[in-house]
């Protein structure tokens, strides 16, 4: 599936992804491949994704930490989510 995560400031992040797990507002949950059509409000935690590989520009790869080779996550404030015919995209604060 594919992800996106924008900020008001950037994109921070674009590519394929094998599952996001988010910070919902009342508790975390987990998207995988082909997960049903969903719209969702984050609250502050940690965005975790895991993918295959990851590319990320010099400008945002700070905001980012790194867990092992196949899994990073991004701290938000809160946001909102929408999957939907297997795009994630993710517009955080």
């Amino acid at each position: 599936m594919i992800l996106e995560i924008v900020s008001p400031e950037a994109k921070l992040f674009s590519g394929e992804v094998t599952s996001v797990t988010l910070p919902g507002v009342d508790g975390s949950f987990q998207i995988l491949d082909n997960h049903a059509s969903i719209v969702s409000i984050l609250g502050k935690g940690l965005v975790k994704i895991a993918a295959p590989s990851f590319n990320f520009s010099e400008e945002v790869e700070a905001k980012f930490t790194k867990v092992n080779p196949q899994t990073y996550t991004l701290a938000i404030a809160s946001g909102t989510i929408e999957m939907k015919d297997n795009k994630v995209i993710v517009l955080a604060d």
